[in-house]
Parts: C-alpha cells; structure tokens; sequence
C-alpha cells in the first residue's frame, strides 16, 4: 500500500494501517497534535484504517479542519456535561463554527449565569477522564430505535430525514452516545483546557419561527491557553466597539420596533453615509463606470424571467398593483439588465460598466437581524459590467484592483478565496472553463494569493470572495466579482460583433462595499467610532474658553465652514474641561479651544484626538493643514482603543 503525503513523499506498508499510526510513523510529535487525518480530500478520523493506495495529509488545529474536529469534539463533551447535570435536557444539533461552536438544547427550565460555570465544571472532569472516543454505526431502524430509548426526540426527527441507504453513524465517549458524521479526535483529552462557554442565545429548533424555541449555547475553543485568552480579549473588546452602542452615542443610526430590520439614520450618520458614497462616486468615475438607478418595484414576470420568483421568492416582498404581482427588489441585477437592453449595443461599447447605489429589500427571519449587520433593507454598491468573453481578464483585474484601493484607505487586510462551479450548477462546461482560468488567470497576473474552494461558486458562475481583517482581528466577507453566463441568456441580451453578427455578452456582479449600511458597522466597529478626519461627521469642535469669547469662536467657526470642514461649535456655559472630555467622548478629530489670547492672535489652541494638546496654532495654518489632511484622505495613525 502506496501512501502518498502532502509534501509529495510516498510511505509504503505490508499491510493496512490507521491514519494515527502513520502519523507515529511519521513523526511521536506529530501524532501528538494530529486531530483528523485528510484522506484523497476528505476529512476522516485518525482512528479510520487505510486499506489501499491514496493521498494521506494529517491535519492539526493549526489547519480549518482539524481546529474544526476539535471544536466538534468539545460539543460532545458539553453535551455530555450537560446529560450530566440535567438529564430531561433533550439535544438537538451541536456543530463546530467559525469562531467555536454551539449546541442546541431543549431544557425544561431556562439555564442562568451560573448554570454555565457549571457545565464548564462538568466539562474539566470529563477531559480528565480521558474517555475513548469511539465510532459505530447502525442501520436505520435500529439507530431510530436507540435514540428513542435516550429520549431524543430531535436525534429521531434528524435520522428520519436522511435519505433511504445514508450511512448512520454514532459516536460514543464513555456514557454519552451522540448522532454525527465526524471526525473526531481520539479522546476526551485531547480537547485539553482551552475552551469556555460564552453566551447564551435563543434558536428556533431548524431555523423554523414555527418550532420550538431552543436554547443555544456558544462556546470556543482552542489546542492552546494563549489562543484562548487572545480570543477572550477579541471578544472583550468587540463588545466595547459593538456598532449599536456606539451608533447610538455617536448619534449616526438608530432602531425603531415601527420598523424592525429598517435602520434609521441620524444627521450625523447621513454625513458619515453620503461622505462614504461620494468617494464610491469619485472612484468609479475614475474607473469608466457610469451611474444609473432603477426602480424598487417592478412586476413578477421580470422577477420570473430572472429566476428570483421561483428561488428566493420567500426572501421578497411582494405587492398588488391593479390586479398584477409585483415585488420589491432584492438585488439590483435585473434592473442593471433592462437599461442593457434599452438600445443597441455594439462591440464598440463594450466593455460597458454600469453602478448603481441600489435600495434592495430582503426578508430576513426577525431573530437574525443585528444592527446594521443584518438588516431588511440596504444600499447595495453594486455594478454589473457586460462585455466580451475576451475583455474577461482585464475586467475582473480592473475590479480587483478597485476593491483593494478601497480596502487598503480603511487599513483593512484582506484575503481572497476563489470559488468553482458547484454541483447544481447552469450552464456548459467550456463556459465554466473559460469563466474560471479568466478569473483564476486575473488573480495570478495581479499576484494576488488565494485559496480555491471547490464547488462553492454561484450556480450561475464562479466568484471571487475577499474577505477582510478588522482591527482586532476579525473577519468579514464584503467584496465579491462573480461571472454570469446566465442572466444574459435568460434575458436574450445582445451585441453586434465586430463580425456584424450578433453575440451574447458576459456579464460580472460586483460589489466593493457589499451592503453600504453593514459596511458602516463594520467601519464603527474597526475604529471604535474613531473616524479618520476625512470621514468623521464632525472634524471639527470649537470650545470658547467662556462666553466672553463666543463671538471671536463664531469667526472661527465660520472660516471653518468656508473652508469646507465639517465644523460645530460648543455654545454650553460649561468648564471647559467639561466640554473638552465631551468632545472626546464624542470621538471628535480636532478640538479648537479659544480664549483672550487666541483671539489676540488670530490663533487656536489645538487638541487632537491623535497627539493631544499640540499647542497654540494660527488659524489659517491649522485650516491648511486639516484642508490637506481632508482632501488626501490620510489617516493620522494613532493606536484606537474602545475605550478612548
């Protein structure tokens, strides 16, 4: 037996061999952080036997599916705490998540604070006793039959939904005896003590608001302590930069029960909103996009036509309009498409880029909205460009290239994951062949890394996904570029070529920001509201020492706002170290504090949110400076806290 290894090394045996005994075999340490073993592309346990020739790659927590193996296993073992200390407590689906994992519980009486401290107790005894964690299988009636004998109704619902013949397998760890299709490490033990249970959240038993409501309970963990405690710190720190909070005591947005999911925004949050949709315009000018807008509603065979009243019809809202079905728009695409079509085009317009600052409405289930993160109704940046199969390339690195002008004004890092066609997909082969290489080819040019997901591309075409890194650490997908061959057939969309005969164009959906209202959160989030000088809704305060002084701080304030800075100023009969910290509070970039002196001078005593008090300045100086800081787009560094 022929065993070839990830760095292309090949291990032969007499005979058959588990995973975890090649890796002894390769290395005592390596087994010892081994978690699954990754077989010809598939995750397996380390437990699973090899029989024949295949490709063998051991994977640790230090790789997405080993971490994931050992976060799935630390579910088990919470479930089994759990067993433990509430026997009636009915399971229904624990998996591993992108930051831990969670488990969904049916108890008889709410659990409470320190109902948490106690399954984490319970967890600690069952890691020390080092249970084998072992797997089996059964068939589907007697698998039914076991888990009506423990009393799990979820477990039984779930079994009974697998389709006739699927493989059902168990695993077992001591006492507890859980339904799972794995892996799963070896032992109890190996999960070690970097875990904690973190909170507890409502979930409707598959997702389903007509079902029952379960208890969710969200946990992490890690293969070392330190990981753990830089997760608690993110997290401890997120919850100071919580966008909502912030929102509401930076007057940007606000939520209201008259519309839930539908954000209000604030005066200030409109500055921040328009000031972000002024730099879209700006730079898409610049890239040869044109602007358009279409309506919100239009009629259900448009919708049919484009494919969304058959597949995402229970996420629209839909209205009667004499006698005829319309919809509310949920994505842009098929509007972008009818000005397409509104004239003749030829391969003289091509490529053609169209953007649009599109209202979208989506229904979203009311226990998932959050914030300006998850929300009903949004501004979509989107773009659709529609072009020749050989303008592909340049356009998807044109695209590329716009998203990382963005991304990198903000300070965010990124990645980028490439997505291929899927099983359910539409289309032919060589289309899909032409619409991959043109963006994988793309990328390559750009000398951009990536990963490729298998099989994760749209049905209509594959995409390219980036994801960004926030200022602790966290993780957001906002841009996409994907390919679509589909539309333009739905919609018998055309060219004439340079043959004279017609042609289909190739369409792209792109967006940069994504959702412009969930990309304001995440900018709040990433800033701790501490916006750069160019983007912050007030750049400016101006503090009159006392009322002495109001009118010479009206002079400045005016030649402020001649100047074009976002200026306020403080007309309270307060201390003024009262309106200093209140200014501070606010996270206002440049604070003007003037008195007898300054106004002697024609000066200003400048405090910064960056570099504190900087001392007295002249105020054409000061307004130069902010003017050239403003119109460059800079961001004064400075290390931003939550907290400041």
């Amino acid at each position: 037996m022929k065993i070839t290894l990830k760095d292309g090394s090949v291990k032969e045996y007499a005979g058959a061999k588990s995973v975890i005994e090649i890796a002894r075999d390769i290395s005592e340490g390596l087994a010892r952080v081994a978690c699954v073993g990754e077989v010809d592309g598939e995750a397996v346990d380390l437990r699973t036997v090899l029989e024949k020739d295949c490709t063998l790659n051991i994977l640790t927590a230090r790789d997405a599916e080993g971490l994931a193996a050992l976060r799935h296993s630390a579910s088990h073992v919470m479930a089994q705490a759990v067993k433990r200390l509430y026997p009636s407590a009915k399971l229904a689906i624990g998996p591993s998540i992108a930051d831990g994992f969670y488990y969904d519980i049916d108890f008889e009486t709410p659990l409470a604070a320190e109902d948490m401290e106690k399954i984490e107790a319970e967890m600690k005894k069952i890691v020390k006793e080092a249970l084998a964690i072992e797997r089996f299988t059964l068939p589907r009636e007697e698998a039914i039959a076991l888990m009506k004998e423990k009393e799990e109704p979820y477990k039984v619902e779930l079994i009974e939904d697998l389709p006739e013949g699927e493989e059902i397998s168990f695993y077992k760890q001591g006492e507890f005896t859980d339904l799972c299709a794995g892996p799963h490490l070896m032992s109890t033990k190996d999960i070690g003590k970097a875990y904690r249970l973190t909170s507890i959240a409502g979930a409707y038993w598959r997702g389903n608001e007509h079902n029952k409501m379960l208890t969710r309970i969200y946990a992490t963990a890690f293969s070392k302590k330190e990981e753990l405690e830089a997760y608690i710190t993110m997290m401890e720190e997120a919850k100071k930069r919580d966008h909502r909070k912030l929102g509401r005591e930076l007057g940007l947005f606000m939520m209201h029960d008259a519309g839930p999911g539908f954000p209000f925004f604030l005066p200030k949050g409109m500055v921040l909103k328009n000031t972000l949709l002024d730099y879209w315009r700006e730079i898409h000018r610049k890239a040869g996009y044109v602007e358009i807008a279409t309506p919100i509603i239009l009629n259900r065979s448009l919708w049919e036509t484009s494919g969304h009243w058959d597949h995402y019809k229970n996420n629209m809202y839909t209205t009667l309009i004499d006698e005829e079905d319309y919809a509310i728009k949920p994505m842009n695409c098929p509007g972008g498409i009818l000005v397409y079509d509104s004239e003749p085009r030829s391969y003289r317009d091509l490529p053609l880029r169209v953007g649009e600052l599109g209202l979208v409405h989506r229904h979203e289930k009311s226990g998932q909205l959050h914030g300006l993160m998850r929300v009903r109704c949004f501004t979509q940046d989107d773009a659709h460009i529609f072009m020749m199969p050989e303008q592909i390339k340049e356009e998807i690195k044109g695209v590329a290239k716009l998203i990382n002008e963005v991304y990198t004004l903000f300070g965010f890092q990124y990645h980028v994951e490439l997505s291929t066609r899927p099983e359910d997909s539409m289309g032919s082969e060589e289309d899909w062949e032409m619409a991959t290489e043109g963006l994988r080819s793309a990328l390559d040019e750009l000398g951009l890394d990536y990963v490729v997901n298998e099989g994760d591309g749209a049905f209509y075409g594959p995409k390219i996904d980036f994801h960004l890194v926030d200022a602790i650490g966290r993780t957001w997908q906002c841009g996409t570029i994907q390919l679509d061959f589909q539309l333009p057939q739905r919609f018998e969309l055309e060219y004439v070529g340079a043959d004279g005969e017609k042609h289909r164009p190739i369409m792209i959906h792109r967006v940069a920001f994504g959702s412009i209202e969930r990309f304001i959160g995440i900018l709040i989030e990433h800033f701790a509201g501490a916006f750069p000088t160019w983007l912050a809704p007030v750049q400016v305060k101006v503090l009159p020492i006392s009322d002495k002084y109001m009118e010479y701080a009206r002079k400045v304030t005016g030649e402020l706002e001649e100047a074009g800075i976002r200026v306020e100023l403080d007309v309270r009969s307060e201390k003024i170290g009262y309106k200093i910290r209140e200014a501070q509070m606010q996270k206002i970039p440049y604070m003007l504090v003037v008195g007898q002196k300054e106004e002697e001078e024609h000066a200003v005593a400048v405090r910064s949110r960056f570099l504190g008090d900087e001392g007295q300045k002249d105020l054409g100086q000061f307004i130069q400076a902010v003017k050239k800081e403003i119109n460059g787009k800079e961001a004064r560094k400075v290390e931003v806290s939550a907290g400041k």
